[in-house]
């Protein structure tokens, strides 16, 4: 049973940090991890790439205790992600596909290899790039103090307005740096002309027993023309393997069929130029349990939606 760290008791621990009230339960044969979360019409529950079970039966056991946690707190549905996609076909007949909040589709990188096969799966010209690094200016360092993250913030701040997304809060970056299985990593140049030295991209990466998670990143217009990200994620990937981990997880790719402006199609022809293989997951699913309270919650969420849009 393979588990995301995002169904974990160290992301319950992340959970506790924010404030949130989650359930973890542990059986030999599923896991999961459910998050309560609050609206003005009730509560429901959202398992992040969860339930996790061995097989078919042992999801609809972990559905079934999942739905007996929703009716103890009042829920009027349960938001889950199944890890394994052929989990799908056993939800409930009162379930609705909603828009996926985790990546449905990610790019994995075997790290099980020597490092000379290692080496070859990871782009030339970026490995290029990396070797000349020291001599062109560029340092990287790593990170476990919170403060820090006020890096990466102002990096994101300027990609979002650049691209129309959204980011997380400060507070909430803080919170997952202050977590035993998070490393900021920060790229410095010094630049000869000034001999001046600033952050020109960043990147938080999660570590659980067996693969890194790259979920965070952004670089400046100066990182971009220097190739920063290519450089760091070379980094991230050794270190990953230097640690002894399995996999290098770049957390979510556009679909095949995506249009050509699809705002992760950029990163991921990125990704795809690392050896890799693509992991599909299930998606998100909500299995409705108040199908009045849901319907009401559906149409105030677009219209806050097309509001914030306006905005």
């Amino acid at each position: 049973m393979e588990i995301p760290i995002t169904q974990s008791k160290s992301w319950q621990k992340l959970q506790e940090d924010l404030h949130e009230e989650s359930i973890f339960i542990e059986k030999k044969d599923f896991q999961f991890l459910a998050i309560k979360k609050k609206t003005p019409f009730g509560n429901y529950l959202y398992c992040p790439y969860g339930p996790v079970a061995n097989d078919a039966k042992a999801f609809k056991l972990a559905l079934s205790s999942l739905l007996d946690h929703a009716k103890q707190h009042n829920c009027f549905f349960i938001r889950v992600e199944p890890f394994d996609a052929n989990f799908t076909k056993n939800l409930p007949k009162n379930t609705k596909k909603t828009k996926d909040l985790n990546p449905k589709e990610t790019w994995i990188l075997n790290l099980d290899s020597d490092d000379d096969t290692l080496n070859s799966k990871l782009p030339s010209r970026l490995l290029r790039y990396y070797k000349s690094a020291e001599k062109k200016g560029i340092t990287i360092t790593r990170s476990h103090n919170p403060d820090d993250i006020k890096q990466l913030v102002d990096l994101q701040k300027t990609l979002a307005n650049q691209k129309h997304i959204s980011t997380f809060s400060t507070d909430y970056l803080k919170t997952e740096l202050a977590q035993p299985f998070s490393t900021l990593y920060l790229v410095h140049y010094q630049n000869p002309e000034t001999n001046q030295t600033e952050i020109v991209a960043a990147g938080l990466v999660f570590d659980d027993e067996t693969i890194r998670y790259n979920l965070q990143g952004a670089q400046s217009d100066t990182g971009r023309k220097l190739h920063a990200t290519g450089i760091l994620t070379i980094q991230l990937i050794k270190d990953a393997k230097d640690k002894g981990l399995k996999a290098f997880d770049f957390w979510g790719i556009a679909p095949e069929n995506a249009p050509k402006n699809h705002p992760w199609r950029g990163f991921t022809e990125f990704k795809k130029t690392f050896a890799g293989t693509q992991k599909d997951h299930a998606g998100t699913y909500d299995i409705v349990l108040n199908t009045f309270k849901y319907k009401l919650y559906q149409v105030t969420r677009a219209i806050n939606m097309k509001l914030r849009k306006l905005g």
